[in-house]
């Protein structure tokens, strides 16, 4: 009997000069766990006259992880950060009671073809952090726990699962984990998951239960303790979930909150410029007119 409660495909939103495969949030299961948003970015290609500018725009309420299989990403933040993510590479950035940020193509990159591939994620604080300090974390690719075992080769992207921890400092109890098999395997994690779990299929083929997934599908576990699955040969997936929250949370634009007085404030905040910018950064995104979730990327 298969243990898939929810099957969700890729859904096409444009964040500017490209397209990407929205999974979260969605209207029939709007968080798996802590994650609230997921895009699937690319794979596209794009010429020496094509690049990615997606300007300054504020965040609150919320984790941004960004996880690259190919091409790069500069992000600058108000805390005056600036780093390049490359594939392999965590970009965790908080924004807590509020950050403002911008994601451009680095200016190694802007004069020749390249590439973009990658997932971009929201994860949300627990309502007691929420208004925290914000902070931002970049982590080496070498630094996350990495194993072979039956067939398929693991990696822990965040979070604490499987008995590896990874450095990205998250706030809350999570997973996210990457798994690879060339040869084709069978996965039995069982009762090592918490929460509630979802498994997104890059690539290749997935079988539970009798039924057979192919790729850009998000599977949601109707029991993450019962995470049983086959994978064909070529197959890449990523399985990721966690305790979900006791609180409902609101979403509107990129603004994150458990209730609609921090919305309205950010919004507020937003409209009078008191956001800090990126040190040399210009062009910020204006606040939509319409109500509603319209994230900027």
């Amino acid at each position: 009997m298969s243990n898939i409660g929810l099957v969700i495909e890729e859904r096409e939103r444009s964040i500017g000069n490209f397209l990407v495969g929205r999974l979260l949030p969605f209207r029939g299961k709007r968080m798996v766990g802590p994650f609230i948003y997921i895009d699937h970015m690319g794979p596209v290609r794009m010429d020496d006259h094509a690049n990615m500018d997606i300007g300054p725009h504020p965040h609150i309420g919320l984790s941004t992880l960004t996880y690259l299989f190919e091409g790069a990403v500069m992000h600058r933040d108000s805390l005056g950060t600036a780093m390049e993510i490359t594939p392999g590479a965590v970009n965790w950035m908080t924004a807590g009671k509020g950050i403002l940020h911008s994601e451009r193509t680095p200016d190694r990159l802007r004069g020749v073809d390249k590439s973009m591939h990658g997932l971009q994620i929201w994860v949300a604080l627990p309502k007691h952090l929420e208004l925290m300090d914000p902070a931002f974390h970049h982590v080496e690719a070498s630094a996350l726990p990495t194993w072979e075992q039956d067939g398929a080769r693991f990696k822990v992207i965040a979070g604490d699962v499987l008995g590896r921890r990874s450095p990205v400092p998250v706030h809350s109890p999570l997973y996210l984990l990457e798994i690879r098999s060339d040869t084709g395997c069978t996965v039995r994690i069982g009762n090592e998951l918490y929460g509630e779990a979802g498994l997104y299929i890059l690539q290749g083929e997935v079988r539970d239960g009798g039924e057979l997934f192919g790729p850009r599908l998000l599977l949601v576990a109707k029991d993450a303790r019962l995470c049983i699955f086959t994978m064909a040969p070529g197959t890449a997936v990523y399985l990721f979930g966690g305790e979900p929250f006791p609180e409902e949370r609101l979403i509107y634009w990129n603004f994150v909150a458990t209730s609609q007085a921090l919305i309205d404030a950010a919004r507020e905040r937003w409209r009078k410029q008191e956001f800090v910018m990126p040190p040399g950064e210009h062009d910020p995104i204006p606040l939509p007119l319409e109500t509603g979730f319209k994230p900027s990327h």
